[in-house]
């Protein structure tokens, strides 16, 4: 490690403890009162004379003491007792209860537990679009606890960075229309931070600019006050087309086309080479910091999924070098965070030639990488741990915030342990780059706490999760989540990751890779794992969730083979056939609409009605929806990216997904009447027409809401483990 590097680390390290160590006490007593109102002033905190992040827990009486070297070791110094010694989730949704026991259960011997890694990074700027836009800030209150609960040092924290940019392109003399109609859709804003798309579904409300702003100030303050270090963007080139007529020297040039959408769309790159780029850093940098303060370290992401405009290893590193001179020039103390998913995503541009000259460019220690997708690739073992500068092992886990069960638990558990056995001095820390929520909380709780040094083996940290999950030991659950763990979760996320049920209807394959339905499990795992469940008597809410998302999966699974069973009908010019699987095909549609709506977790009318409730009249209302609706679909303006975000969710499923397959059945059979070949072309056209109206409010969405999880589950898995013997 060098000289620099350990500099670095020891003033960031100084500068977290001091910024929340007189408020400690309270921040963390603030949160438990948030959390577990009826149980906070059992809990007594205090502090640790250390300088590396580590936690301790003993009884004192009847009370419970955690102890911190900072407010964050705190959180989750709380987090393990309520884990591991009450049996209790404090999931990342505010809607999801906190269960506790009826008595605090006594620490018996003392803990101590050190942490393996300083800082551990949480969040995508997909997570903004898939998970977050339509939050209010008691969503996000509950989320950033989690996010202390779980040690999360440094969590991105781009809200409301629109307004910033609105007031630096007003003093570089645009108009009102021009920026707003610069901006996208708010469920979209995300890939338009990543100079991916302009314009789509704006131009962008006033009132949604100001309202973010207020809630990016609240967040940050949160966030500060439990001990994080907010990651917030600086510029990385995107500038709205317009300004060329106002700089005409200035050298600018389009991007690449992006995601299938038309010209119109696309945005426009600034060369950091450029005097200008230099002079919006500092406006930018100086108004957020105005705005939002900051912490000094940046996230900036020139070339995502896009081409950068010469591929020449030494114009790279002139860029990469201009872009942390700017940020530099306006903030001394500046560090630079990038994502590494650009050297994953194109390794025919992103050479080691390349890549070693663009990071090489920027002083040793002031870029920081993040390792974005760590359980299917380890660009840090590609690229000599990126040359020396200090990285952060990240598993991604999901897109498009899909509800697919994916996750490889055993070789994320190993390759963590490699990067720490072998990752070099610059590893930096360890999190997670998830595009969405999804349905696998637990899979990110168990990467946060590989972080620290709990002495707990993977066997032992699995049978904790059932016990939390059922709230007792049950040796059911346990089993379940052990043949999960063990058999289940054995694949890593991929793009489209989604059951066929969510998929464009075709007569085989998946129509476009944004359904992939492949899994690496067999569905008698599956099934076995979901009936052991059903053997519990818990009524934990976890518990009840877990029945349901894996009763889901395996309905999702089970539809490709009835989809292949018609198929195979419809060639054989077998009526009878199509109409039997055509009829099981739909039946496991209802199937699993009933299954879902006895979990609040699969509600599509929660996302429809956050969306909703940032609007103040019927219009606006209605914008957002429409919004909201297409990142769920179409997501843009072609079929390319079409279903990207599907979601199993009641509403969708009845309404959007099963509404295109009994189109498609209809018409097939139509087709074996006729004695004709189906048309799949024709019928393309018919269902993008069909998906396109989905979109708009008018379209009418039934929601089926409530029911017993347990009796419908089980009622359920009779019916298709008896049809399986």
């Amino acid at each position: 490690m060098s000289k620099l590097f350990k500099v670095l680390i020891t003033i960031a390290a100084v500068s977290g403890l001091v910024s929340c160590r007189t408020g400690d006490d309270s921040a963390v007593r603030a949160l438990a009162e948030r959390v577990i109102p009826e149980y906070a002033d059992m809990f007594i905190f205090e502090h640790l004379e250390d300088t590396s992040d580590c936690f301790e827990l003993e009884s004192r009486g009847r009370k419970i003491v955690v102890r911190g070297n900072d407010c964050n070791s705190m959180a989750v110094g709380l987090n393990w007792y309520l884990k591991n010694y009450c049996m209790t989730t404090v999931s990342w949704y505010l809607s999801d209860p906190v269960e506790m026991p009826s008595a605090l259960p006594s620490v018996k011997e003392k803990v101590r537990i050190k942490a393996r890694t300083q800082e551990r990074f949480f969040l995508n700027y997909c997570t903004f679009g898939y998970t977050m836009p339509w939050w209010k800030w008691e969503e996000w209150e509950r989320f950033i606890d989690w996010m202390a609960l779980n040690g999360v040092t440094m969590p991105l924290a781009i809200t409301g960075q629109e307004a910033v940019w609105q007031k630096v392109w007003q003093k570089h003399g645009l108009t009102d229309e021009q920026i707003r109609s610069y901006f996208t859709g708010p469920a979209h804003l995300p890939w338009h931070r990543m100079s991916n798309i302009d314009r789509w579904q704006g131009p962008l409300p006033q009132e949604w600019i100001d309202s973010q702003a207020d809630l990016q100030k609240k967040i940050v303050a949160r966030e500060r006050e439990l001990g994080m270090t907010p990651v917030l963007p600086a510029f990385a080139g995107h500038v709205p087309a317009e300004l060329k007529e106002i700089y005409p020297d200035a050298e600018m040039t389009r991007v690449s086309y992006w995601g299938g959408f038309a010209d119109g769309y696309r945005c426009t790159f600034l060369s950091p080479m450029d005097s200008l780029f230099a002079v919006i850093q500092k406006d930018f940098l100086e108004e957020q910091t105005r705005m939002f303060g900051t912490d000094h370290i940046y996230g900036a992401d020139p070339f995502n999924e896009i081409d950068s405009p010469s591929w020449d290893p030494e114009t790279l590193a002139s860029m990469s070098s201009h872009i942390y001179g700017s940020m530099s020039a306006a903030d001394p103390d500046a560090r630079w965070l990038q994502m590494g998913w650009l050297f994953y995503a194109d390794p025919v541009h992103w050479t080691q030639e390349n890549i070693s000259a663009f990071l090489g460019a920027v002083p040793e220690g002031r870029l920081i990488m993040l390792d974005y997708y760590c359980e299917f690739t380890e660009i840090w073992k590609q690229t000599g741990k990126f040359y020396r500068q200090p990285y952060i092992w990240c598993y991604l886990g999901n897109f498009g915030g899909n509800t697919m069960l994916a996750g490889n638990f055993h070789t994320v558990s190993t390759r963590i342990e490699d990067a720490f056995s072998d990752g070099g001095e610059n590893l930096y820390g360890l999190g997670s780059t998830l595009e969405g929520f999804g349905v696998n909380q637990f899979m990110y709780e168990y990467v946060l706490d590989k972080a620290w040094s709990t002495g707990m083996t993977d066997a032992e940290w699995v049978e904790k999760l059932a016990d939390r999950h059922a709230g007792c030991q049950d040796e059911n659950v346990r089993e379940a989540w052990k043949v999960l763990t063990d058999s289940v979760y054995v694949d890593y996320s991929v793009t489209g990751n989604a059951s066929l049920t969510c998929a464009h209807p075709c007569m085989e394959g998946n129509w476009l890779w944004t359904t992939r339905h492949d899994r690496g499990y067999s569905l008698e795992n599956l099934l076995r794992a979901w009936g052991l469940l059903l053997e519990s008597g818990s009524d934990r809410d976890a518990y009840l969730f877990d029945v349901v998302n894996v009763g889901r999966q395996y309905l999702g699974d089970i539809f490709l083979s009835m989809r292949d069973s018609f198929a195979a009908a419809y060639r054989a010019g077998d009526l009878a056939g199509v109409e039997k699987y055509g009829e099981k095909m739909l039946g496991i549609f209802d199937d699993m609409e009933r299954l879902v709506a006895c979990h609040r977790s699969f509600y599509l009318s929660t996302w429809i009605e956050a969306a909703r409730g940032w609007g103040q009249t019927e219009e606006q209302k209605d914008y957002y929806e429409k919004n909201a609706r297409t990142l769920l679909t179409v997501w843009g303006d072609s079929p390319a990216l079409t279903d990207y975000a599907s979601r199993s969710w009641t509403g969708l499923i009845s309404t959007y997904y099963k509404a295109r397959w009994q189109m498609f059945i209809e018409d097939a059979m139509q087709a074996v009447k006729e004695g004709r070949l189906f048309d799949q072309k024709k019928f393309d056209e018919r269902i993008h027409e069909f998906e396109r109206s989905w979109t708009e409010p008018s379209y009418v969405v039934e929601f089926s809401e409530g029911g017993d999880a347990v009796g419908t589950a089980k009622e359920i898995y009779a019916k298709y483990n008896s049809e399986k013997r």
